[in-house]
């Protein structure tokens, strides 16, 4: 039998047939052997989400029912961030990435600018993209390339994340899945 399927390309539209091959193939096999595994390959789920409950496309609880059981097994994903401050250069850009090679965990590195990345943070849980960028923020700090909380002011802090620091689908919700995390 069939041992593993590989999903090289997928649009979110056809995201839900690859769910109804899971459905059909999960079924423990007559033999006793192992259930087929499914591997997405590069389909960049996290874009993909981002359409979920548009007209045409999945409604967004495919995330709860089907996505977040999806298990990263290389996951790199980089970010790019930019923070004024009250010195010259009066603007600091800087990057990072949340890094996993399953089964260890999720790294939040920070991009040294030599073409190296520093770990900063370790986790057996994903970090959102708003605890991510916290985390490098965090670390210029400990750096001393930005000012401490204590000095910014927390009125000032706020205004600088804002209200909204997770996607849709990070948000804690009634009957939500965090699976996504792990």
């Amino acid at each position: 039998g069939v041992g593993m399927y590989v999903i090289v390309v997928a649009s979110a539209q056809e995201l839900p047939d690859v769910e109804e091959l899971y459905e059909q193939i999960k079924i423990p096999t007559i033999d006793g052997g192992k259930e087929p595994v499914i591997v997405f390959y590069n389909l960049k789920l996290d874009v993909l989400r981002g359409d979920l409950g548009a007209p045409a496309f999945p409604g967004k609880d495919f995330q709860d029912r089907f996505l977040s059981r999806v298990k990263p097994v290389y996951y790199l994903r980089t970010r790019q961030y930019s923070r004024s401050v009250s010195q010259p250069p009066f603007i600091i850009n800087f990057q990072g990435c949340i890094f996993r090679s399953y089964p260890g965990h999720f790294q939040t590195l920070l991009d040294t600018g030599t073409g190296r990345y520093r770990k900063v943070v370790g986790n057996d849980l994903r970090p959102a993209l708003g605890e991510f960028k916290e985390q490098l923020t965090d670390a210029l700090r400990e750096e001393g390339a930005i000012a401490k909380k204590e000095e910014e002011g927390a009125l000032f802090g706020f205004l600088r994340t804002g209200y909204k620091t997770t996607t849709w689908w990070e948000d804690e919700r009634e009957d939500a899945s965090l699976e996504w995390r792990t």
